[in-house]
């Protein structure tokens, strides 16, 4: 199979495509967003790459970006990329140790940074790093105290430059190689120091390949990002949106998520459960507002929608004269509403990071909603699984991409083979001879194939475990039937080595203040609001309903509510948002301990 090198393909569309713009950033001073054309999008990709040059940067040196989202970052990264460096991502929202580490392991000589608290981390990382040389500031508006180690990203891109540098970067990118390495991305670490993940431009290339395969996009496709680039998920898709020539919008702040969609109505966009969820709690708590006869005709659009778009396009089925006319009168007057959240012009959303109910994915499809729920991992370059047009199942992760191989190993584990999988661990051989077995990528999910090849995701294999009475639970599959309520924000199952299951659970806030308005409770504080009889009653009555289709021994028994969400901050969670469950374990010991003792 042909592969196209990245930067080769992104060189290719800025010759071909120059005045078209590539990608948006939103001016928050004149409140409108601004275009950058390929051809502005190449000139400050090449000034970049000479001031990385001009600083000495050699062939496969790392090189790292601590930010969020926003142009200067994927600018730099293609930089990196193009004098054949390696771009190592760190999240902006690790910490300052996390970050360090990140930092002398990978030996980051130069670091671009975002905001002020990144940089600030940054400073009292290079007083003390051997190996940190340089900080490069994005924003203007940054205070940089140490001008001797620090450069704003413009004055960056306005050093002046030497014919040297110039005839060294035509050569560099002349040279670039799918063998090179092109990123090491640090993975959360949910149960130890984090593993870097070697990526070469193969693994990226081949990717793009198997996207063009899957997916049916155009150069018309209006995309936003709002997801980390530090994530591989969020940066391999922005990738294949520079590949396709689709137009990019950075959202740098996710809290505005709802108002931007609005504004730039994408037509595709990465996504994570949480926003789904997030969202159909909030349409269910309009609905129990809505009128008796505005109830009826919404449920009866959805069950039109259904019917469309789920029993009959879903299954490559012919919907009736009948339905079609139905679908038509249900979809303006509830279901067009409903995609109209989501800016109204969306032809896919992917769906990946973590496990989105059945039941989620389908509500959202009746109302023509395309979510395509897929699997993939940092090690396999994301995706190795996806739903495809039609033909595809609810429960599921969808099939096998082209180019990858998926099979169930030992203890239900998934493995994968494919152009897509990582070279290794940086420095970390027993690592990676531990997860490679007969040349197959070992992920440490368990799952299951059906007969037609559908994938589906069971838990973790870490993560299992087995009660006092030898039963195994799966708590990822307990966590994602909870977290669905409209009253539960964040949910950690616990119950390893224990006789029965028990769960720290954090209530949504803002809907559980609301309930106790509307049901005459008073309290000062959060505290004295969870601990309330009345509210204990309402999480008893909700964790039974949403039990139901649970094995005794694997339902929740007795749980706690929590004053305070688990966060990045405190460690509780990775930046991708995933439990660190022996943080969590060790910081709640007491309140375990209750449960199991009371």
């Amino acid at each position: 199979m042909n592969y196209t090198h990245l930067v080769k393909d992104i060189q290719q569309n800025i010759l071909h495509y120059s005045t078209k713009n590539a990608i948006y950033y939103k001016n928050n001073s004149l409140k409108k967003w601004i275009g950058i054309s390929w051809n502005s999008f190449g000139s400050q990709i090449q000034k970049v790459a000479k001031g990385l040059l001009s600083y000495g940067i050699k062939p496969q040196q790392n090189v790292a970006i601590f930010a969020q989202n926003m142009p200067e970052w994927i600018i730099s990264d293609v930089a990196i990329m193009s004098i054949k460096a390696v771009t190592v991502p760190i999240y902006a929202t690790n910490s300052t140790k996390e970050t360090e580490y990140i930092i002398n392991d990978a030996e980051i000589s130069i670091l671009f940074v975002g905001s002020q608290e990144e940089y600030d981390k940054s400073i009292e990382i290079i007083e003390t790093s051997k190996f940190l040389k340089l900080i490069v500031v994005f924003d203007k508006s940054i205070v940089i105290e140490h001008a001797g180690n620090s450069i704003y990203f413009k004055d960056f891109m306005n050093l002046k430059f030497t014919v040297e540098i110039d005839n060294e970067l035509q050569n560099r990118m002349n040279n670039g190689n799918l063998d090179d390495l092109a990123s090491i991305i640090y993975t959360s670490g949910t149960t130890g120091e984090p593993k870097g993940v070697m990526l070469d431009h193969h693994n990226f290339a081949a990717s793009l390949k198997a996207h063009d395969f899957e997916l049916n996009v155009s150069e018309k496709e209006v995309s936003l990002s709002f997801l980390p680039l530090s994530h591989i998920y969020e940066r391999s898709w922005v990738f294949f949106c520079l590949h396709k020539r689709m137009e990019v919008y950075f959202n740098e702040n996710p809290k505005e998520i709802a108002e931007v969609l609005k504004e730039v109505k994408p037509t595709v966009m990465c996504t994570v459960p949480r926003i789904f969820e997030k969202i159909y709690g909030a349409i269910q708590d309009k609905k129990k507002e809505a009128t008796p006869i505005k109830i009826k005709i919404m449920d009866w659009a959805l069950k039109i929608g259904n019917k469309y778009n789920n029993q009959n396009l879903r299954l490559n089925k012919t919907p009736s004269a009948i339905l079609k006319l139905n679908y038509k009168i249900a979809d303006k007057l509830v279901l067009s509403k409903l995609r109209a959240i989501f800016g109204g012009n969306i032809k896919f959303m992917p769906c990946g990071g973590a496990p989105l109910s059945a039941k989620m994915v389908a509500y959202f499809h009746s109302f023509g909603l395309n979510i395509k729920c897929g699997y993939g991992l940092t090690e396999t370059t994301a995706t190795v699984s996806l739903f495809g047009n039609t033909n595809f199942e609810f429960n599921s992760a969808g099939k096998t991409i082209k180019g990858s191989q998926i099979k169930i190993g030992e203890n239900n584990e998934i493995l994968v083979k494919g152009p897509g999988v990582m070279k290794g661990y940086y420095k970390k051989p027993a690592e990676t001879a531990e997860v490679f077995k007969e040349g197959w990528f070992c992920t440490g999910d368990a799952g299951k194939m059906d007969e037609n090849g559908n994938l589906t995701i069971t838990d973790r294999i870490k993560d299992l475990m087995k009660t006092s009475g030898g039963k195994y639970i799966a708590p990822q599959k307990l966590e994602t039937a909870l977290i669905n309520d409209a009253f539960i924000e964040q949910i950690a199952v616990i119950g390893d080595q224990q006789k029965y299951v028990t769960a720290l659970a954090v209530p949504s806030f803002e809907n559980l203040k609301k309930y106790a308005l509307e049901h005459k409770i008073t309290f000062k504080n959060i505290e004295e609001l969870i601990n309330h009889n009345q509210i204990k009653e309402l999480f008893e009555k909700r964790f039974e309903e949403l039990q139901k289709e649970f094995s005794r021994f694997e339902k929740i028994k007795k749980f706690t509510l929590l004053p305070k969400e688990f966060s990045i901050e405190a460690g509780e969670i990775t930046a991708t948002l995933k439990l660190k469950r022996k943080v969590i374990l060790k910081k709640y010991k007491a309140l375990i301990d209750k449960m199991y003792n009371d």
